[in-house]
């Protein structure tokens, strides 16, 4: 199955901003054993619950090692300071959200929905909701240029996968100005559900409901079905 990240068909139109991906992992060597992925693994919930509880301040290698139950100097070998924590979380999340809408990409070619812009709203408010981590990471002031650049790169990739999606359901057609108003609609989207989870831990329902309400207007507009 495709993925978010890639464009609609060969020579596709729809890549209105191909940003780019991040510069180098942020691990300093990929565990190889199951036994060291394990352990990386148990490094990086410990990593999400200090997060959650303290925020990214307390995202330190001394801290993060004694919350996972390993030396400093294990944990140094994969993550040698707080910013490699952070980007190795922030890709945890962002890897979190595509596999989500990756799975609506495949099941937007085998179903007819409704109101998609409702489905996407309530399944990606869902997940914010389900992942304290990625909100106390995002809300806060500790993002590095690295996490930046890889929120460039998935923004890109999520709308190219709102693009696949409505291509899917016959609702737009294949081309860069359809390209372009998916672009729109994410970046709209984006920002409205952020400001809705600043708000309230659940997501303020207002304002994910008039979220759904101004997506689906925009979508009639865009399909000549809102007179």
């Amino acid at each position: 199955m495709p993925s978010a990240r890639d464009p609609i068909g060969p020579g596709s139109e729809a890549d209105p901003d191909p940003g780019g991906g991040p510069a180098g992992m942020p691990l300093r060597r990929t565990p190889r054993q199951a036994r060291s992925r394990q352990k990386l693994a148990r490094v990086l919930e410990a990593a999400d619950r200090l997060l959650v509880a303290e925020g990214a301040e307390a995202l330190t290698t001394t801290r993060v090692a004694a919350e996972a139950g390993v030396s400093v100097g294990a944990l140094y070998q994969y993550l040698p300071d707080r910013d490699a924590i952070v980007d190795t979380l922030a890709d945890r999340y962002l890897a979190r959200l595509e596999t989500l809408m990756d799975s609506f990409i495949d099941r937007a070619s085998r179903e007819t929905w409704p109101d998609p812009a409702a489905i996407l709203v309530d399944a990606f408010a869902g997940l914010y909701r389900s992942e304290p981590g990625l909100r106390a990471l995002w809300f806060g002031r500790h993002l590095t240029e690295r996490t930046r650049e890889a929120d460039r790169a998935h923004k890109h990739a999520m709308a190219v996968g709102v693009h696949r999606i409505l291509v899917a359901q016959r609702l737009l057609p294949d081309n860069a100005a359809a390209a372009t108003a998916c672009q729109t609609a994410f970046l709209a989207a984006d920002a409205v559900i952020q400001q809705a989870f600043r708000a309230d831990a659940d997501g303020a329902a207002a304002l994910l409901e008039h979220l759904k309400i101004m997506l689906g207007s925009y979508l009639d507009r865009l399909t000549g079905t809102d007179a």
